[in-house]
This record gives C-alpha cells, structure tokens and sequence, in this order.
C-alpha cells in the first residue's frame, strides 16, 4: 500500500486560539506555564484543555484517565474556534485512548495542525490512517527540548506561520550524514521508533509503506531494543517499499557507534538512501518535520525538500 499524501492543515495567524492537550503522560505544571507564556509570544490565544493539569489517583503515569484525555484532544478537535493542538508532552498513554477518540467526527471536522512527538507518535499514525491528515512531528509544549532551545522554537514557529520558508532542510556540514547515498521521493511518515513498532496488530498497524520516506527516532532505548523494533517492522512488512530513510536523535540509548551498527545492519538491506543524525527527535535541539506531506531526500547532500508547504 502506498503511503498516501495527509490533508494539509491552515497555517497559523496572530490571534488564533490553540488548544494543549495531555494525551499521555503528566506534565510538570512550571513547564507547562513556561510553554503557553512561549505561545502567548507568538501572538497565539493558547487554552488547556480541561484535564490537562488533573492527574490519575492510581496511574500516575497518566495525565488522566483515559476517557478524560480523549475527550480532551475530540473536543479541541473538533471546536471550530481552535487553530491548532499542541501536546504538552509524550510519555505513555496515547495508545490507551486512541480507540475511544470519535473518528467519524474527527474526520468530519476540517484538518488543523496536531503537533508533538514520541508518544504523540501514535496519534500522527491514527490521524493519517484512520482521517488522512498531514501532522507535525515537533516539540511538546511543555519539553525541556522547546523551553530551553531557540532554534527549535523558531522552526516550530516558522512552519507554523510561514510554512513555505523552511521548505528546504538541511544541518550545518558535519551534522546530519549520509549513510547510504542516493535520491528518494516520497510521503513522510514515522516517529519514534518504539511506538511505531508497539502498533503492530492494532487497528493503526501501518501496511507496507511503499514510497513512504520513513523518519525515526527514539530515546533509552539500548541497541538490542532497537535491534528488536526494526525485526519488528520488518517481519510485519511494514517497511517493504519505503524509498528512503531519515534518522534522527537517538538520545541515552547507548554508545552511538552501537546504534549506527544496529541502524546500519538492519535498515541497509533495503537498499535505499539513508540519512543519520538529521536533528529532529529526543536530541538537544529539534527540527519539526511534516508527515504526511510528499518531499525528495538527497541522501549525498543530507537534505530534505518539501514538495508543498505542509500548511497551507
């Protein structure tokens, strides 16, 4: 199955109200503030959603309950009034509600941007498949990552508000790598490494991603468990027919010697161009990537173009 082009969202202008939801894990309440008061900054309107800062009295890995947090993110979904959702955080949890979300109404309402990453991974994977919508792979509203790094908040913000801008990406030389060299073309799609493979046998399990440009990342994980994510997704024929690769942060999971061997030996069988180390993920600063939205890989220069801005 081809990866198929998402509807792309309305960029972003001075005065839109945005919503952040918690679908997973806890957020620490001094982020959280620090992250609307960015927003704020931005000439946004931000609103909690109305569980965000509840907690759960027995999960305390939770945000909320999981009926909680899935009304949370359908109902600023769904409110004509919100331009935009943002996740707090990621964690654990999102796999937990997704099947409680209303995806006849979500599908029904029109597209807008859904930024995050890590857990939120199971979300860009749902509204893909289950709605067709172009996502944002970007930083948590409340992540050390987009509270104390400045680039990462600027390219958030540009893709946001001038979409067009970023339409090239590509890291000061020596940063990102080329290890398999070659052009591809292809839709984005992808995330952190982990939860991509935790979907197999669920209704988002992603069929083959023939001409699908695959973005991965991941965080504490050691190079045996990113060994056995990627035989994973392999023995699941979720990656037959991807046409390129781009990786990204791998943040606390090792020597990164180790893990390049392990990205090396099982994702360079499938012969396509290959990119390391391309900034976007759990690392110290973040690009935010589109998914969802076609784009050629030029594994020899390390950069990624867009064919189309990701908003419009």
């Amino acid at each position: 199955m081809t990866v198929r082009e998402g509807a792309r969202p309305p960029r972003l202008r001075p005065g839109d109200r945005v919503a952040v939801v918690a679908p997973s894990g806890p957020v620490a309440p001094e982020r959280l503030d620090a992250g609307l008061d960015i927003l704020r900054g931005w000439d946004l309107d931000p609103v909690l959603a109305a569980h965000v800062r509840t907690g759960h009295e027995e999960l305390t890995y939770l945000a909320a309950p999981d009926e909680h947090r899935a009304r949370d993110l359908q109902d600023a979904w769904c409110d004509p009034a919100v331009a935009a959702v943002f996740a707090a955080r990621g964690g654990y949890g999102a796999q937990r509600m997704v099947d409680l979300l209303d995806w006849a109404a979500i599908r029904a309402a029109p597209p807008k941007p859904l930024i995050g990453f890590s857990d939120v991974t199971v979300l860009h994977e749902a509204f893909a498949l289950r709605a067709g919508m172009a996502t944002l792979h970007g930083p948590a509203v409340a992540g050390e990552v987009f509270l104390k790094d400045e680039p990462t908040r600027d390219h958030l913000r540009r893709t946001l508000f001038t979409p067009e801008d970023p339409a090239v990406l590509t890291l000061a030389p020596g940063t990102a790598r080329t290890l398999i060299p070659g052009r591809a073309h292809g839709v984005t799609f992808g995330g952190c490494l982990a939860l991509l493979a935790s979907e197999a046998g669920t209704p988002d399990a992603r069929p083959p991603a023939a001409g699908g440009l695959l973005l991965l990342e991941d965080v504490g994980e050691p190079p045996y468990a990113i060994d056995r994510a990627l035989t994973q997704l392999l023995r699941s024929g979720t990656l037959t027919g991807v046409a390129g690769v781009l990786l990204g942060s791998w943040a606390r999971c090792g020597p990164y010697e180790r893990v390049r061997a392990v990205l090396t030996e099982r994702l360079g069988g499938l012969g396509v161009p290959m990119v390391e180390e391309f900034g976007f993920g759990h690392g110290d600063s973040a690009l935010t990537l589109p998914l969802g939205v076609p784009a050629t890989l030029d594994a020899d220069t390390c950069t990624l173009t867009f064919e189309t801005p990701p908003l419009t």
